[in-house]
């Protein structure tokens, strides 16, 4: 189901923007400052040279392809988490799906105890980088003690020479259950809010970009607070049915995977850009093919159990139109 407004789409000035969750895109060097001691040669995933290699040549193409159906091109910016570092961008980027479309990347080591972190992948010849921020995201426990997550990455640039501001999320999970977590993706809500809340004492009618592995819903009280008191739009919101979601849980769909856009985007004006559609990118190459899980993401792991595939998420999109 491909949800677009009434105005027609053609691939001439169609940008696609995307977000990925990678699942644990991890190198297989042995790092002492992380708990994702699995995922090296000599751990119980048995993550080898091979298996990593596998996992990115396989997030290349997946990339490469997203929002095909309507534009020729791979993605101006994609958001990704579940990142461990520098190196693993630079071999995404270097893959032959990707090596020739002039990526360059963001990423910042945040405080996260599994050692995964978010990121940017942007096309330089479509998008200049004017400022980068890595914003905390400060949460405790019920205890009192600092929740070591991700932080949140704000990237501001031009995209076509048009002033955009970008929010990269991977929210709190909900190991510990939905209701009893909730609160931190509640603070991570209410930390976007206060930095555009700064923003627009220094921008004149921001443009905003928020897109991330929310752990949430369009439906749930964090995102449904985020988009109403700033105004923002969900374009995913009609998108989550019990049929179709972005990841699957014990098999039940969520989508927890979101991008959210500003009002301003749908102004149509001359030389900006105005949002056309949006969509989940679940073509069958990402799908297990047979088995009860059929039509579920073709994970690389099911717990220790290699299965060689994409991620245990698929990614979504949206797409802007450059008015001229």
């Amino acid at each position: 189901m491909l949800f677009t407004p009434s105005r027609s789409n053609t691939k001439e000035n169609l940008y696609t923007i995307a977000f990925y969750n990678l699942e644990n895109l991890f190198d297989i060097r042995n790092n002492d400052q992380i708990i994702e001691e699995d995922l090296i040669p000599k751990g119980i995933k048995k993550w080898t040279l091979k298996r990593y290699g596998k996992k990115i040549k396989n997030l290349g193409l997946a990339i490469s392809r997203i929002g095909e159906k309507l534009n020729h091109y791979p993605p101006v910016l994609v958001g990704l988490s579940e990142v461990e570092n520098e190196h693993v961008l630079m071999d995404l980027i270097a893959t032959e799906s990707l090596s020739k479309s002039g990526y360059s990347y963001l990423h910042f080591n945040s405080p996260d105890e599994r050692g995964i972190d978010t990121a940017l992948l942007y096309r330089e010849n479509y998008f200049t980088l004017i400022r980068t921020e890595a914003i905390p995201l400060k949460v405790f426990s019920l205890e009192g003690e600092v929740y070591r997550t991700r932080d949140i990455l704000y990237v501001c640039g031009c995209l076509n020479g048009e002033e955009v501001h970008l929010f990269i999320n991977h929210w709190p999970s909900r190991r510990d259950g939905a209701a009893a977590t909730a609160y931190k993706r509640i603070r991570a809500a209410d930390t976007i809010k206060e930095y555009m809340t700064k923003l627009e004492k220094m921008h004149l009618n921001p443009k905003y970009i928020v897109m991330g592995d929310f752990n949430d819903d369009p439906s749930s009280e964090s995102v449904k607070n985020l988009v109403t008191s700033k105004q923002l739009y969900n374009p995913m919101e009609k998108m989550h049915t019990p049929f179709r979601g972005s990841v699957q849980y014990r098999r039940r769909w969520n989508l927890f995977d979101q991008i959210i856009v500003s009002h301003n985007f749908c102004n149509y004006e001359k030389g900006t850009h105005s949002f056309t559609h949006a969509n989940i990118f679940d073509e069958p190459f990402l799908k297990e093919s047979k088995g009860k899980y059929k039509g579920s993401p073709l994970r690389t792991f099911v717990g220790s159990r290699y299965k060689g595939g994409y991620s245990d998420h698929f990614p979504v999109y949206i797409q802007f139109k450059l008015d001229v």
